[in-house]
C-alpha cells in the first residue's frame, strides 16, 4: 500500500496536470480527493490541496508552485488570526514557526502569553483566560493544518 502524504499527492497533481490538458480527465482529480479522505493526516488540509489542484498552471514545476501556494495561504491565514485576535505579529510568527518545525503548538510556559495583547488577568471582564484558550485553539488548528506541507516544515 502506498503511503498517502503530500509528496504522493503532488505526484498525482503532476499526473493530473499532464492528463488534464484536454480537460477530459476527471478520474485523477477524483482519486486525489479519495486519497486525501483516506489519509487522517491530510483531511484537515483537503481544501488547501484541492484549491492548489484547481490553480496549478499548465506548465511550471508543481513542487515550486506548491511551495509558493502554501506560503501565500499560510501567511494570509496567519495574518487573519493575528488581526482577528489582536495578537502581537512578530511574536506570533516566531511561536508559529517554532510550532510548525516541532509539529505542534507548545501551550505550556509563556510562549502563548507573549503573543497575546496586554490585558489584566485580574479584571472580571478582561476575559484573559477565554482569550488565551481561543488563541491556543486557533493557532493549534493552524499548525495542524500547515505542518508538513512544505519542505521547510516536512514532518509527514
Amino acid at each position: 500500500m502506498v503511503e498517502i502524504n503530500v509528496d504522493y499527492i503532488l505526484m498525482l497533481v503532476q499526473k493530473y496536470r499532464a492528463e488534464h490538458g484536454d480537460g477530459e480527465d476527471t478520474e485523477v482529480r477524483a482519486r486525489i480527493s479519495r486519497d486525501i479522505d483516506a489519509s487522517p493526516t491530510l483531511r484537515s488540509k483537503k481544501d488547501l490541496i484541492e484549491a492548489f489542484v484547481d490553480s496549478v498552471s499548465v506548465d511550471g514545476a508543481v513542487d515550486e508552485e506548491w511551495e509558493t501556494f502554501i506560503a501565500n495561504r499560510r501567511e494570509s491565514e496567519l495574518a487573519t488570526i493575528i488581526r482577528d485576535e489582536g495578537l502581537r505579529p512578530d511574536e506570533t510568527r516566531v511561536v508559529v514557526e517554532s510550532a510548525l518545525r516541532a509539529g505542534a503548538l507548545r501551550t505550556a510556559g509563556t510562549e502563548i502569553t507573549r503573543v497575546l495583547p496586554p490585558a489584566s488577568r485580574f479584571s472580571p471582564d478582561g476575559g484573559h483566560g477565554e482569550k488565551k484558550q481561543r488563541v491556543i485553539d486557533k493557532l493549534s488548528a493552524f499548525v495542524e493544518r500547515f505542518a508538513g506541507l512544505t519542505s521547510s516544515s516536512h514532518s509527514e
